[in-house]
C-alpha cells in the first residue's frame, strides 16, 4: 500500500515512520527543502526517543522516501494524510491555512481517486471545507473526480509517540463512505492483528474527539492543581489526596499529578481552539475558561514561592533551574512553564542558569543569551539562591545531595513537580518547598 504524508513536523514524521516500519510504502513530503535534504541524510528536525533509529532503518530500505514535490507523486498513492501545522491565531482559533493549502494542491491536480485524511488537530467542520476546496479546485479545471475525505486524528504523547503509535490505547477513525472505511481497514490492519482497538465514526464526531480528549486531560490537570494550592492552605497533603481519589475506578490515577502547570504543542492549543470552536457557535465553554485560567496562574507559582521566601527581595538572587522542556523525553518549548518562569525572574531582577539534557539549543533559539546554560546538574547549582525543579526528568530524580547543597550558597529547593522526599530532604539541610503540602 502506498500513502503519503504531507507535513514533516511532530505528527507527520512520527506517522509516516511508523506506518513504514509496519510495511507501508510513505512519501512524507515538506515544502522545506533544507528540513527534506537534512531527513535524506539522517537529520532528525525533532527530539524523539526511537524515531531517529527507525527513520534511518526504512529509508535505508525505502520504505520511507522524501520529497518536496506533492504533484509528483500524488497519482501514486490511495491514501493522503494532512499532517500540516495548525498554529492558533490570535483569538485562540486553530489557522488552516495550511490544511487548505493541501486541500488546494489536491484539487488542482488530482487525477484518480484518493482518499484525502486530516492528521492535524483541527475544530469540527475542517473536513468540510476541505471538500469544499477540492470540488471548487475541480470545478475550475472542469473536472469531477470521486474522492473521500477522513479524519484520522492523532493521539501522540511527546516523549512516547513512537511507543504510542505502535501501541495506541485506540485509532479513531471519521469515514464518510464504506470505500473510505475498507482503505482506512487496510491500512490499519496490522494493529487489528493485535487487537488494538479501530473506532470507526462520522466525521464530525472523530475531529470533536481529538479534541475533547485534550481538554478533559488538561482539566484534570488544572483541577488537581486547584486542589493542591488549597490542600497548602488546609494542611491537606495533595499526594495522599491523588492517592485516594485515583483509587475509584470510576476517576482512574492518570493526569492527578500537582504541578507548575501543562505546556507543549497540544493542550493550550487545543483548550484554546476548543473554546473559540464553543463560542463561534453560541455555546461558551465555561470550564475550559477556567481550565485555562488555572493553568496561566499555575505557571507562576515556583516564582510565588520563592519570592515570598525572600520576601520580595530577588534582584541579584542566582536561581538554578532544572529541566526547560515542557515535560521529559522531549524538547519541546511550546507553552513550556519554564519560559514563564524565566519571564518571572529576569524581571525581578535574578539571573538564570539553566540545565536540560535536550532542550538547551532550543532554550537558545528561544531566550538568546538572557540566561546561562549549565554543562550539568551541579554546574548548574554552583553559587545558586535557590534551585527550582521545572521538569522532571529521571537524571534529576537521585543526585548526591551533598554535592548540590555544597555547590549552592542558600540550600532552597522548590520542587514543581513533587518528586522529591520531603523529610529526606530537610533531613539533609535544605529549605524543600514543594506543591500542594
Amino acid at each position: 500500500m502506498k500513502i503519503a504524508i504531507v507535513g514533516t513536523g511532530y505528527v507527520g514524521l512520527v506517522t509516516g515512520t511508523c506506518f513504514a516500519e509496519m510495511g507501508t510504502e510513505v512519501c512524507c513530503v515538506d515544502i522545506d527543502k533544507n528540513k527534506i535534504e537534512r531527513l535524506k541524510n539522517g537529520i532528525i528536525p525533532i527530539y524523539e526517543p526511537g524515531l531517529e533509529e527507525l527513520v534511518h532503518k526504512n529509508y535505508k530500505n525505502g520504505r520511507l522516501k522524501f520529497t518536496t514535490e506533492l504533484t509528483e507523486i500524488l497519482d501514486n498513492v490511495e491514501v493522503l494524510f494532512s499532517a500540516v501545522g495548525t498554529p492558533p491565531d490570535e483569538d485562540g482559533s486553530a489557522d488552516l491555512r495550511y490544511v487548505l493549502d493541501v486541500a488546494r494542491t489536491v484539487g488542482k491536480n488530482m487525477k484518480k481517486y484518493i482518499l484525502v485524511v486530516t492528521k492535524s488537530t483541527v475544530p469540527v467542520g475542517t473536513a468540510e471545507k476541505v471538500r469544499g476546496v477540492i470540488l471548487e479546485e475541480q470545478a475550475k479545471r472542469g473536472v469531477s473526480i470521486d474522492f473521500d475525505i477522513a479524519s484520522n486524528p492523532e493521539f501522540l504523547k511527546e516523549g512516547a509517540a513512537v511507543k504510542d503509535f505502535m501501541n495506541p490505547d485506540r485509532v479513531v477513525v471519521g469515514i464518510e463512505s464504506e470505500r473510505a472505511q475498507k482503505l482506512m481497514t487496510k491500512l490499519y490492519r496490522p494493529f487489528l492483528l493485535n487487537n488494538f482497538p479501530v473506532i470507526f465514526m462520522d466525521v464530525p464526531s472523530a475531529e470533536m474527539t481529538k479534541y475533547a480528549a485534550n481538554a478533559m486531560l488538561a482539566t484534570r490537570i488544572s483541577f488537581m492543581n486547584e486542589i493542591a494550592n488549597l490542600c497548602e492552605v488546609t494542611g491537606a497533603d495533595v499526594n495522599m489526596v491523588r492517592k485516594g481519589i485515583g483509587a475509584d475506578a470510576r476517576i482512574g490515577r492518570s493526569f492527578l499529578y500537582a504541578g507548575c502547570g501543562y505546556g507543549g504543542s497540544c493542550f493550550p492549543k487545543d483548550v484554546k481552539a476548543l473554546i473559540k470552536t464553543a463560542a463561534d457557535n453560541g455555546r461558551p465553554m465555561r470550564i475550559l475558561q477556567a481550565v485555562e485560567e488555572v493553568n496561566q496562574v499555575q505557571k507562576h507559582i515556583l516564582f510565588r514561592k520563592l519570592s515570598d521566601y525572600y520576601n520580595g527581595d530577588l534582584k541579584g538572587k542566582r536561581i538554578a533551574l532544572w529541566g526547560l522542556a515542557f515535560k521529559p523525553e522531549t524538547d519541546d518549548m511550546r507553552e513550556a512553564p519554564a519560559l514563564t518562569v524565566v519571564e518571572d525572574l529576569l524581571n525581578a531582577g535574578c539571573s538564570v542558569c539553566a540545565y536540560d539534557p535536550v532542550a538547551i539549543p532550543e532554550s537558545k533559539h528561544r531566550l538568546g543569551d538572557a540566561i546561562s546554560y549549565a554543562n550539568d546538574i551541579y554546574d548548574a547549582v554552583n553559587q545558586a539562591d535557590a534551585l527550582l525543579l521545572v521538569t522532571e526528568w529521571k537524571e534529576f530524580r537521585l543526585p548526591t545531595w551533598s554535592d548540590v547543597k555544597a555547590k549552592m550558597r542558600t540550600p532552597l529547593l522548590i520542587d514543581g513537580r513533587n518528586i522529591y522526599d520531603p523529610a529526606e530532604l530537610r533531613e539533609l539541610g535544605f529549605i524543600y518547598k514543594c506543591i500542594g503540602k
